[in-house]
């Protein structure tokens, strides 16, 4: 704002130079300023003029100001002296001072010029701001948040292959423990004694029960059972108070440990060293015994010599501990029964659950702080009672410094531990699955509600960070351990599991839970393939489109399962998705409008959509009254107003208007052209193209291709592809159709003899068309070197270098400058460059030619960008970024590994190309051959035969051995051909000749 006028000042001072105004945010007219008088102080008027030749105030104000002296801004000289504090002495500091005040004034002069723009703003423009900011900002924002929310549950999908594979087990006692081997085997132990392995696909590979049942005696029962691997060794706890180890490959009975003081009901194995072991159970009474063994291998030794009881050699729990080699350790855990105790070698802990919610689950060490006054009390009690008591037979309770205790409701009946995620998870009565930080028992971290019953088992999966959970009502649930929340659940009815759960394990290997109730059930996930490092795919289907957006330097990809992709240009990296856009229904074609901020899509449903694609918010469906797909569509501008146009297989081109005065969600076409309803095509239309501002193409099934006149509707010229020499065939009869066709812009107006329309025919053909006179074909060529039909084509800006693509993944570059510009070409334009970029058949081809890239899809699911001299730079959604200004960063000069291996890509012999035959072939290159030489012997009649030395035969001889280079297997193979017995095809004659001994006769003389 020009200093000169008069507007509201920002001082109180100022206030009283300003005079009536209509409004507080408009200038002060000049007709009505009045005189205003001046409040400069003598004492400061005098100041200006105390240094001769120095800028006073005044001067200092007309420099920045720079406005006519009889209109200067009084309010304003008030505000910059106010604000210099000249000084009334003078000195040598003076002009430095003086050259402070100028920066100043001039930085305050930009303050005040702020200060009245600021003033310009009204209360009303604030409430529009932010009614602005709580509806459109906010509903984006919502839209955007939640679509990636769902694109993040989608990602996290996963399920079981319902319903579950079972065997029944008839008339069977309850299966009390599951364990998987390394060798993919089951064993499974029974209350009864019966241990049993099964296959992975649950196949009774061998049984057999432990032991009998005495006479006379109660048969014994198995409360748990576990193996020492170490030594290939499993054990058992039964309800007679025993623990007995057998060989797990023989199944025979090894020795005992008998007279427990209570009953084992939860039984654990770990190995602590080369040759030591714990054995820990948890009993009746809420303790936890530990067994630390030294020398395994010949403790157990020792054991087995003790007598044999029913048949198995038994030592008592007594006479076991006075071994040096054996630690004894009672545990005072629970005030109930253990329902699930586990040592934990990670953290060297261990872990005990039982049903009393002051002590549900309890952490600690094998073995506690040592408090000396409490075992010397305990001695000296047992003396003076006199008993003969095993003091180190009494459970202790730990000190609260030795024990982390988490407080339950209705206590703990499973749970599971988790290093990698430092977690710890509960399960019991009260159906709530509680997750814990294993350092902090006072409260749980999070709370995971849906079971309808106690919680039976639990198990954290570390590679997939899932939770499983399984409920007394046969439920299983998948849970989210990041999200807390629960993505799959499979009740009884579903999986068919029936009966009372009475073992749960999951395998990781196999990635199946097993379970075991009435039957033995086998749940396995549903297990995405998981991609090869060189099989990367953009998309889960076959893609239909692309297009790249350079308002956003982003790429839109489109898929046959009617999902959108953005992706990011300069790295590759996916940046927003959405699905569903038209239902199940595949998305066919896709453009952008004029300001490349909002996406149109036409898919099989027969519906256009206008999409903000950054958020996946709908803004508005196209629809017609015949719901037939739609083949292509394009934005464009006619009559200063915007269409999107869009042919399919209602035949017709439905134009719908682009206005923001409709404020309909649902718009439905304008009228068609009367030219198109009487005289347009007879075919399913495939392909539209503009060329501004006044020419469409239009191509159809059967061949035709019809140019009209965007402004008056009419057609302006039809054309016929003819059928090539190829495409006489019998079996390319059905093949006529023109799925493609683009103008040359540059030719359309300046060149009136040149072709300007480019469209695709049988047999990858390519045909030139030019427009003037009806249209005359000035060209048509094979353009796929394989016989490929094409499927996409892109041309450069001027017109010089024309992209074509076919069906089997190739891109030829074709240089077109001069080619059909001055008549009819007979022959076909030179190929600057081909390669191949897919092994299916390139869907859609974009050229952008500001980054010198090219974005290709296809049916395989890939979308690759490539550089436009054909280096492959990457495929969208590889793990490695790329940078697009850095060629160091592109997968070039590699290629797609498909690509590779595919038997397409080889190249092409001539002999494979032309169909001729081997021997003709040869013919025709020594004929080449001998007439070279007969040439070049004309040429050179008198030249004499060269001389070759001794040393140039040397030479020769050291290039042609490679006997150093060869490798040992190939040189023993030459050694031993050079070194075999010459055959010569048989015996010959005189080797046939028989021969007799001369017998030394006498001379007769």
């Amino acid at each position: 704002m020009p200093l000169g006028k008069k507007v509201r000042p920002s001082s109180a001072a100022g206030k009283l130079e300003t005079y009536t105004i209509s409004s507080i945010f408009h200038d002060v007219r000049a007709d009505t300023v009045r005189p205003a008088t001046s409040r400069i102080r003598p004492s400061q008027a005098r100041a200006k003029t105390s240094i001769p030749g120095a800028r006073s105030g005044s001067d200092l104000i007309g420099r920045f100001s720079q406005v006519e002296e009889n209109e200067q801004a009084e309010w304003l000289e008030w505000e910059l002296l106010k604000q210099q504090n000249r000084r009334h002495s003078v000195g040598l500091a003076q002009n430095l001072v003086t050259n402070e005040n100028i920066q100043r004034l001039g930085d305050t002069l930009k303050s005040l010029r702020k200060g009245k723009i600021e003033q310009q703003v009204s209360l009303e423009h604030l409430r529009n701001i932010q009614a602005a900011f709580e509806d459109e900002f906010c509903t984006y924002m919502q839209l955007k948040y939640k679509e990636i929310e769902e694109s993040y549950t989608r990602s996290k999908r996963i399920s079981f292959s319902l319903p579950a594979t079972i065997r029944e087990l008839l008339h069977a006692e309850q299966i009390l423990r599951i364990y998987f081997t390394p060798d993919n085997t089951f064993i499974m132990m029974r209350e009864d004694g019966i241990i049993s392995f099964w296959s992975a696909e649950l196949k009774l590979k061998r049984s057999r029960k432990l032991f009998e049942r005495p006479a006379g005696r109660k048969p014994k029962w198995i409360t748990d059972f576990t193996i020492m691997s170490q030594y290939n060794k499993f054990i058992l706890t039964t309800g007679d108070r025993e623990i007995q180890i057998y060989e797990l490959s023989t199944l025979e009975p090894y020795c005992q440990i008998a007279g427990l003081e209570t009953g084992p009901l939860q039984l654990d194995y770990c190995s602590t060293g080369e040759d030591d072991c714990m054995i820990l159970y948890g009993d009746d009474q809420g303790c936890v015994n530990i067994l630390l063994l030294k020398s395994v291998g010949e403790t157990l030794r020792t054991w087995k010599k003790w007598p044999k009881l029913d048949n198995l050699p038994s030592i008592s729990i007594e006479n076991a501990i006075l071994s040096p080699n054996v630690t004894y350790i009672r545990w005072k855990v629970h005030e109930d029964w253990v329902t699930q105790m586990k040592y934990y070698n990670s953290i060297r802990a261990i872990m005990s659950s039982s049903n009393h919610e002051a002590s549900a689950l309890v952490i600690g060490c094998t073995t506690g702080t040592t408090n000396l006054e409490k075992q010397m009390k305990e001695l000296k009690e047992c003396w003076k009672e006199g008993k003969a008591v095993k003091c180190h037979t009494v459970p202790q309770k730990r000190l609260e410094c030795d024990q982390s205790v988490f407080r339950v409701h209705k206590g703990v009946k499973t749970f599971d531990f988790c290093k990698k995620n430092n977690m710890i998870v509960t399960g019991g009565m009260d159906r709530i699955v509680r997750m814990w930080n294993p350092y902090v028992p006072g409260k749980p971290t999070g709370l995971l509600r849906g079971h309808l019953a106690p919680i039976f088992f639990l198990h954290i999966s570390t590679d997939d960070n899932k939770l499983f959970s399984v409920s007394t009502d046969n439920t299983v649930k998948i849970w989210d351990i990041e999200d807390q929340s629960c993505l799959y659940t499979a009740n009884s009815k579903v999986s068919r599991i029936k009966g009372d759960v009475s073992a749960c394990h999951y395998v990781p290997v196999t990635k199946a839970l097993c379970i075991a109730a009435d039957g033995i059930a086998l749940l396995h996930l549903r297990i995405q393939p998981v991609p090869k490092p060189y099989n990367v795919s953009s998309h889960n289907e076959p893609v239909l489109c692309c297009k790249y957006s350079n308002e956003f330097r982003q790429v839109v990809t489109c898929s046959e399962g009617s999902v959108i992709k953005v992706w990011d240009l300069d790295t590759g990296n996916l940046t927003f998705e959405f699905s569903g856009a038209h239902g199940d229904c595949a998305i066919c074609c896709m453009t952008f409008d004029d300001s490349g901020r909002r996406l149109i899509t036409g898919g099989r449903d027969g519906c256009l959509k206008v999409w903000n694609h950054n958020n996946g918010h709908c803004l508005r469906i196209l629809k017609k009254e015949r719901c037939g797909e739609i083949c292509d569509c394009i934005y464009v501008e006619m009559h200063k107003h915007k269409y999107v146009l869009a042919v399919g297989w209602d035949r017709r081109i439905n134009i719908y208007s682009d206005s923001f005065s409709d404020h309909h969600h649902t718009q439905f076409p304008e009228p068609h052209w009367q030219d198109d309803l009487k005289r347009g095509h007879k075919d399913d239309i495939l392909c539209i193209a503009q060329c501004p501002p006044t020419l469409l193409a239009t191509s159809s099934y059967d061949g035709e291709i019809i140019v009209w006149n965007m402004i008056s509707g009419h057609i302006y010229c039809r054309l016929q592809n003819p059928r090539t020499a190829v495409c006489r065939d019998g079996e390319a009869e059905v093949d006529k159709n023109v799925n493609k066709v683009i103008f040359l812009k540059t030719r359309v107006l300046k060149v009136e003899l040149g072709a300007s329309l480019v469209a695709t025919g049988c047999q990858g053909s390519l045909a030139f068309w030019n427009l003037f006179h009806g249209g005359q074909l000035f060209g048509i060529f094979p353009a796929s070197k394989v016989k490929s039909q094409l499927s996409s084509l892109a041309v450069s800006n001027d017109d010089s270098l024309l992209y074509v693509a076919d069906c089997v993944g190739y891109i030829y570059v074709y240089g077109i400058k001069d080619f059909a510009v001055h008549g009819v070409e007979v022959d076909p334009p030179s190929v600057v460059n081909y390669w191949r970029a897919h092994i299916t058949g390139v869907t859609c081809m974009e050229l952008i030619e500001e980054e010198k890239v090219m974005v290709t899809s296809s049916v395989e699911g890939t979308v690759r960008l490539w550089s436009v001299d054909g280096e492959f730079i990457g495929t969208f959604g590889q793990p490695q970024p790329w940078e697009i200004y850095a060629p160091a960063s592109w997968k070039h000069p590699m290629v797609p590994y498909e690509i590779l291996i595919d038997p397409l890509s080889m190249p092409i012999h001539p002999v494979l190309e032309e169909g001729i035959p081997v021997i003709q072939f040869i013919s025709s290159k020594q004929h080449e051959e001998e007439i070279k030489n007969t040439e070049s012997k004309e040429l050179h009649p008198n030249s004499l035969k060269t001389f070759i030395s001794d040393d140039d035969i040397n030479e020769e001889i050291k290039k042609m051995t490679f006997q150093n280079s060869l490798g040992k297997r190939l040189r023993h193979e030459r050694y031993q051909s050079l070194n075999k017995p010459l055959n010569h095809g048989g015996p010959f004659a005189y080797h046939t000749l028989k021969y007799f001994e001369v017998s030394n006769a006498p001379i007769a003389l």
